[in-house]
């Protein structure tokens, strides 16, 4: 490990800078840019730890396959290393699978943690892996059963998902808490450096913290009051190079322009050459997910393409595939919960199983949701005396000790039970699994400018606003998270959701 690199924890837990001596006759003194984050040791332990639990997943689907395919136990499989020559098969496939997730970088740090990258370069290798697989048994020809295949392809995938899911949710976690943040030097003009600056703060799922700020514009003074309310040191842009070498910051992170255009942000690459530093460029564009940009350079001109949204297509033909399959499980499995939850609404009150409730979804054209009913029969007719205890954001009605709840309405809405019969909304076309909240008729009416495009897409049973706090949201942040799905949904990200979605409602996060 670097001596004094950034992350390098000294006795007191701080981190330290590198002494003026690391430039040899030089009268440079770096400033002090300690920060308490945990050496950067991390990232080759989490490195190791993936690798190693990459492999686990990837037996686990092989040995499932033999197992599964030829009725036989995993352990008979193990002691005797004899079924037609399938070990070594599930040996050379092993090795392939772990080849191709290294060659398509899904442990490299910039995609940990934050986004759909990871995933979809674990779904690429795998289908890669499977392809090159695919390849050699055409070529040599040996008789492999194309049963073992089918059955180690989707167990081996979702296996590497949700143990890369786990992962993160531990990384996310320590980032929380302060731990495994790469530290970063952000530079740019005022506006443009608290913007990015707080931006990183309230996304610490990013992986980088704010150790010093640099101005480009003449502004500031002996520090920057960060959102977090920590004062973060204030870099002398001309001496940056210098001082982000001599005290091994890992990033530099350019918010807007510099002074001098693209000249200056190539000498400043130039100037932070062999450093280990990450230089990295902010955009200007928002609530633009990272798959629907593409940089394409023409004659040394950096053309940035934007993919726009299509709300039709193969991949809602897929999503829709996806539902069906996703929904009809549930129900069947869910049957015996389904039976118990509607039994115990009629015995409370001898009332409705269900609510049915008017909602308004895709392109504004109404539908019936459906619920298990939660509350006291006459419960609208009351609401009209509790709008001035509301507690909702916006258009939205809530209370959190509600008089209309029942008692079996309490339990089954703590643990999101009472919205499951929208699993028939889900077969019936009217709704997705995942999608924006499903709104209300006077909500919709009261709707302004861009809040309509929360329609252009089918309402979902959960969202990103389920996982992301559900009643605890602001009306505007609820509006916001609805729009920027509406915008970059994909398959990747909605099986990520649904992954979000089951940690929440275990958490009972925002759930009242």
């Amino acid at each position: 490990m670097e001596s004094g690199a950034l992350g390098d924890a000294m006795p007191d837990g701080r981190l330290s800078a590198a002494r003026p001596s690391a430039f040899a006759g030089s009268t440079f003194a770096a400033p002090d840019l300690s920060v308490p984050v945990q050496r950067i040791g991390w990232r080759r332990g989490y490195h190791a730890a993936l690798v190693a639990t990459d492999f686990a997943a990837i037996a686990v689907a092989v040995l499932t396959a033999q197992s599964l395919r030829f009725n036989d136990t995993p352990w008979h499989i193990l002691s005797t290393l004899d079924v037609d020559g399938y070990p070594l098969i599930g040996i050379a496939l092993g090795l392939v699978w772990m080849a191709m997730l290294a060659a398509n970088r899904s442990r490299e740090v910039r995609v940990l943690g934050a986004g759909a990258s990871e995933y979809q370069r674990v779904a690429k290798a795998t289908g890669v892996a499977f392809g090159a697989f695919a390849v050699i048994i055409v070529l040599l020809k040996p008789d492999i059963a194309r049963g073992y295949l089918l059955i180690a392809l989707p167990v081996g995938l979702l296996m590497l998902l949700v143990e890369r899911f786990l992962w993160r949710s531990w990384l996310v976690a320590r980032r929380r808490e302060g731990l495994c943040l790469i530290g970063a030097v952000v530079v740019g003009n005022r506006q443009d450096v608290t913007r990015v600056t707080n931006d990183l703060i309230k996304h610490h799922h990013a992986g980088y913290r704010p150790i010093g700020v640099a101005y480009t514009d003449g502004t500031g003074g002996a520090e920057f009051a960060a959102a977090d309310g920590r004062s973060v040191p204030l870099v002398d842009y001309g001496m940056l190079a210098d001082t982000v070498r001599a005290t091994h910051t890992r990033a530099v992170i350019v918010a807007g322009e510099l002074p001098g255009g693209t000249e200056a942000l190539q000498d400043l690459g130039w100037r932070l050459e062999n450093s280990k530093t990450e230089l990295i460029l902010t955009s200007h564009l928002t609530d633009v997910a990272g798959p629907r940009i593409h940089m394409r350079p023409v004659d040394g001109l950096p053309m940035l393409h934007v993919d726009l949204p299509l709300y039709a297509g193969l991949n809602h033909t897929i999503k829709r595939g996806i539902d069906l399959v996703l929904a009809g499980l549930a129900v069947l499995l869910l049957s015996p919960v389904l039976a118990a939850v509607a039994l115990a609404v009629v015995l409370e009150d001898r009332g409705p199983v269900l609510f049915r409730q008017e909602r308004v979804g895709v392109a504004g054209g109404s539908f019936t949701m459906f619920k298990f009913r939660s509350m006291a029969v006459d419960a609208e007719a009351r609401l009209a005396q509790l709008v001035e205890q509301n507690e909702g954001a916006g258009l939205l009605f809530k209370m959190k000790d509600d008089p209309r709840i029942t008692r079996v309405g309490a339990f089954i809405r703590r643990y999101s039970l009472d919205e499951l019969p929208q699993l028939f909304n889900v077969l019936n076309g009217s709704m997705s699994l995942i999608g924006p909240r499903p709104p209300l008729p006077r909500e919709v009416a009261a709707y302004e400018g861009r809040v309509n495009r929360r329609l252009l897409i089918k309402p979902g049973i959960t969202g990103l606003w389920q996982v992301s706090g559900r009643s605890n949201l602001s009306w505007e942040e609820s509006v916001k998270l609805d729009l920027y799905y509406v915008e970059n949904w994909s398959i990747t990200t909605d099986f990520v959701i649904l992954l979000k979605t089951v940690k929440a409602v275990v958490a009972r996060d925002g759930a009242y």
